[in-house]
């Protein structure tokens, strides 16, 4: 099986965001129905889901992701929370739901064949270092749902995931735009689709001492929280300064209705068409930049 991308030498970056991702699953299924397929592709945390649906070109996995699945009742919710599981059922939603028959199903084959370079990125927990991963860890399903289960562990409301015997959290923590990776690999362009509306800025972590507490054995993941703030708006000026100089498209969403942890299925349906509405809109636009 061929697979052929025609967009060269642009970075496509999807940002995290939880639930928020379902406004960009609108997104990022109007770039697979009008063929754009890029050759560079970085996510962390739910960019990371994004990322595979995107590689492996699964429109329908794309929305199920963020959208259909707070329907599972093996979702989560404050009762798996109390039982260690998580919130978000971590385990389930990303190591259980990825083979044929089951509730999302990923083309393995057709991610494996994409020749697009692809990175993710997660928070090693006992050095407190940002990891990429490349397709060179991925020798199996089992291996690619542990990295973006990894890049998706939300600090506190998900458990740590282990991979190859080192623990990793949520890649947010390292900033949660991968421009940085990117740029180091050698990438001038870059298309960036953002969870936050135009003219956000992070503020600081809250209930420090909270943090300082229940992360007193990994005093590393504490101080990348509280940290995180100062890489993420450091990173959406540069975006912004990129995008003067034509180096960057920065996709906004005009809205976003929902929190990154949102599970109300028709609030979040209705923020999907909201960013498929959007998707539809701008298309000549991101034409017009990637020509």
């Amino acid at each position: 099986m061929e697979i052929i991308n025609n967009v060269k030498d642009i970075a496509l970056i999807f940002e995290g965001g939880g639930m928020r991702a379902s406004y960009t699953a609108g997104i990022l299924n109007n770039l697979l129905e009008n063929e754009i397929y890029f050759d560079y592709v970085a996510g962390i945390s739910a960019g990371a889901s994004h990322s595979i649906n995107y590689l492996s070109r699964d429109i329908l996995r794309a929305k199920r992701s963020f959208v259909d699945l707070v329907l599972d009742p093996n979702f989560g919710g404050w009762k798996s929370f109390f039982k260690g599981e998580g919130y978000f059922r971590s385990q389930y939603i990303y190591e259980e739901t990825s083979y044929p028959g089951a509730a999302l199903p990923l083309d393995f084959q057709t991610f494996m064949a994409n020749p697009a370079q692809l990175r993710i990125g997660a928070l090693e927990r006992d050095t407190g270092k940002l990891i990429y991963f490349t397709k060179a860890d991925i020798d199996n399903i089992e291996d690619l749902m542990k990295i973006v289960r990894a890049s998706s562990s939300m600090p506190i409301f998900m458990p740590p995931t282990c991979f190859k015997e080192k623990v990793y959290v949520d890649g947010g923590l390292g900033g949660g735009i991968a421009l940085d990776i990117a740029k180091k690999d050698g990438m001038r362009k870059f298309f960036v689709i953002l969870t936050r509306e135009k003219g956000y800025r992070k503020n600081p972590v809250k209930f420090k001492r909270f943090i300082k507490s229940y992360y007193r054995m990994y005093p590393l993941v504490a101080e990348a929280m509280f940290n995180r703030h100062i890489i993420y708006n450091r990173t959406l000026e540069e975006l912004e300064e990129l995008e003067r100089q034509g180096k960057a498209f920065l996709v906004y969403p005009d809205v976003m209705p929902v929190s990154n942890k949102e599970t109300n299925f028709k609030k979040l349906s209705a923020c999907y068409e909201l960013g498929y509405a959007q998707g539809k809109r701008d298309l000549p636009r991101w034409k017009e930049f990637l020509e």
